[in-house]
């Protein structure tokens, strides 16, 4: 078979990829030196699939369903691994494979075969929460987030939120020198973004980029989390967001602004977060998406985000 990149994918890792990444290029023929090495049974590629790794639906040599995922490193799968084997099966897709021992991390000298690729439990991959009625579908997301909200392993250097938005911050700096127009919003981000983090109220494994899309129903329990970009902070980072999910239908609403209000009110009392952290960081967070949005030409979406953000 080969393991052409859906174009979702190819597009997606075209806008970010460095000079000289030649990720892509190498992927058909990565994916299949990892199905032989693992004697799996290719089914299909997952299509349209996500923006950041290659999904190929596999079967085991002993016929059990999986899915095998390829991603390139500034994608951090090493950290999804380490995130997964952590949260072991609680709330979130389990792996099928065990991660590479500590001393083999500690030194850098993760085998090829494993870097980058995971063999994780079939889960339904065209059934989200986000097929459900949108009361019902935050419930079902927010109480699989609660469960990843845990105490991080001590031996893993997962990103901290101050360094991940620390990057980001300098990416909406830049953005803003040259887009007048996105300025005024990126300067209130990065200021919640400074008082946010003056005092954190607690460090917890976070799933990172969790939203609706990202629980998919399973035969173990009803539904678990997939693709972390795990990241240690505050739970206000990660719920927020869950806030602007369904964006395109909050801003066709009349009501939008108010609705986004009450979401942020009902969400926080749910899973006992300080709402006024969650509005910070939801805004920022939404800013943020925006600029990139812009950066890399994605116009209506880039519409989209900054108007919501501006409601905060």
């Amino acid at each position: 078979m080969v393991f052409e990149p859906p174009k979702r994918l190819d597009r997606a890792l075209g806008e970010t990829a460095p000079d000289g990444d030649d990720w892509l290029e190498k992927l058909p023929g990565t994916a299949q030196q990892a199905v032989a090495l693992r004697e799996l049974i290719v089914e299909r590629v997952q299509v349209p699939g996500g923006r950041s790794s290659l999904v190929v639906l596999v079967r085991t040599a002993d016929g059990t369903p999986a899915v095998l995922k390829l991603a390139p490193g500034r994608a951090r799968p090493e950290a999804e691994r380490a995130a997964l084997a952590h949260w072991g099966g609680r709330g979130a897709v389990q792996l099928l494979e065990p991660p590479p021992s500590s001393r083999l991390r500690s030194s850098g000298e993760i085998p090829p075969s494993t870097e980058g690729v995971l063999l994780l439990e079939r889960l339904h991959p065209d059934v989200s929460v986000r097929s459900l009625p949108e009361a019902k579908a935050l419930l079902e997301a927010a109480g699989t987030l609660r469960r990843l909200w845990v105490e991080p392993p001590a031996d893993y250097p997962f990103e901290t939120v101050a360094e991940r938005t620390g990057r980001q911050a300098e990416a909406m700096r830049a953005r803003a020198r040259v887009d007048p127009e996105v300025a005024p919003l990126v300067d209130v981000a990065l200021a919640a973004r400074e008082e946010l983090l003056a005092a954190p109220p607690e460090h917890r494994l976070l799933h990172g980029t969790f939203r609706q899309s990202k629980v998919l129903s399973g035969e173990r329990m009803p539904w678990l989390a997939v693709g972390p970009d795990p990241v240690v902070g505050e739970c206000a980072f990660d719920l927020a967001r869950l806030v602007r999910d369904r964006v395109e239908d909050l801003i066709a609403q009349p009501s939008g602004a108010a609705t986004t209000r009450r979401r942020v009110k009902r969400l926080a009392e749910s899973l006992d977060v300080d709402q006024e952290r969650l509005r910070g960081w939801t805004l920022f967070r939404a800013v943020e998406s925006g600029a990139r949005a812009r950066r890399v030409g994605r116009e209506r979406d880039a519409e989209l985000l900054l108007e919501f953000a501006g409601w905060l």
